[in-house]
């Protein structure tokens, strides 16, 4: 946008990016860009024929996430690349959470700028890259200037073992792409298949079609996320995500799905990897239905809700 900022002063994104594109939209908005936050449906998905009607003759960046981090929704990818080409837009996708999990072609999906990390796909920390189209040319201010590497965008010397590392992960993950996918999927159903059969009322957030499948984001009623995390100290899962767990506030990820707050503050999020077992599975959906058993055993609201009582229409008196 810098380079540009002469003529392109508008940006477009959504209000499900992580934190760190939403906070660099705000950076801009400081310095007098305009940004669109474009809001999703309830399944978490953007609709591509807003996006399109979002884009203006000013508009210099659309900038889309691959997989969403809390609720692993998969957005689509190819057909805003489409719509920003049409348009003569640049299209950017933070695709860290994609990297080695889906497959993705620059080329089909019109992609001109695309970011990675290499810890999401176990690689070292401390290393990511930037894929920046050639034809059509796409231009960037440098970040950093200096010694000039990298194309003068980013000076400073490179630090080829981290960078070695990520190449090497991200060749693991090439060619273990489908396997891990297959086994991952499989385990996900292990995990949700054991949670719903001994637990009631619990809701999926986001897509169930248009989803990575090692990120499940549940929601479980009359139980609060919070003390559901307490009681899971042996299991590494979170709610909201890790970049925003700081803070108490329901997650906006899933309040721009209009998800209700009280429905968003029993959300937990799940992940699979590579590295997951069954038996880490099994042990997980064990721990998990104890404690929101144990939770609801101890919810006045839960009782009211099996009596038939709407919770809904309750007037809670203020003392």
């Amino acid at each position: 946008m810098h380079f540009y900022r002469d003529r392109r002063r508008h940006v477009i994104t959504t209000q499900t990016e992580h934190k760190c594109v939403l906070d660099s939209c705000r950076y801009l908005q400081q310095e007098g860009f305009e940004v669109t936050y474009l809001p999703v449906r309830p399944d978490g998905l953007i609709d591509v024929a807003q996006l399109a009607d979002a884009i203006r003759p000013d508009t210099g960046l659309v900038s889309v996430m691959a997989v969403n981090n809390e609720i692993g929704v998969v957005q689509p990818l190819e057909e805003i690349g489409r719509i920003c080409r049409e348009k003569g837009v640049p299209f950017h996708t933070d695709a860290a959470q994609a990297l080695g999990k889906i497959p993705i072609d620059v080329n089909q999906m019109g992609i001109g700028l695309m970011s990675l990390s290499a810890h999401k796909i176990y690689g070292p920390k401390g290393v990511g890259a930037l894929y920046l189209r050639r034809r059509p040319r796409i231009r960037v201010e440098p970040q950093m200037s200096g010694g000039g590497q990298e194309r003068g965008i980013r000076s400073g010397t490179v630090p080829t073992p981290i960078v070695v590392g990520f190449g090497a992960a991200c060749e693991i993950a090439a060619k273990e792409m489908d396997y891990d996918e297959r086994r991952v999927s499989a385990l996900q159903q292990r995990l949700l298949d054991g949670i719903r059969s001994k637990v009631d009322d619990v809701v999926i957030n986001g897509s169930m079609e248009h989803r990575y499948a090692g990120n499940l984001n549940l929601s479980f009623a009359y139980v609060e996320g919070e003390s559901l995390l307490m009681g899971l100290k042996e299991v590494a899962v979170s709610s909201g995500s890790a970049c925003t767990s700081a803070s108490l506030e329901p997650s906006y990820v899933l309040r721009a799905l209009g998800v209700d707050e009280d429905m968003a503050h029993t959300s937990i999020r799940f992940g699979i990897g590579r590295f997951t077992t069954e038996e880490e599975v099994d042990r997980a959906t064990e721990l998990t239905v104890h404690q929101v058993l144990k939770l609801r055993e101890m919810s006045p609201l839960y009782e009211m809700a099996k009596a038939g009582i709407d919770i809904k229409s309750i007037q809670w008196s203020q003392h």
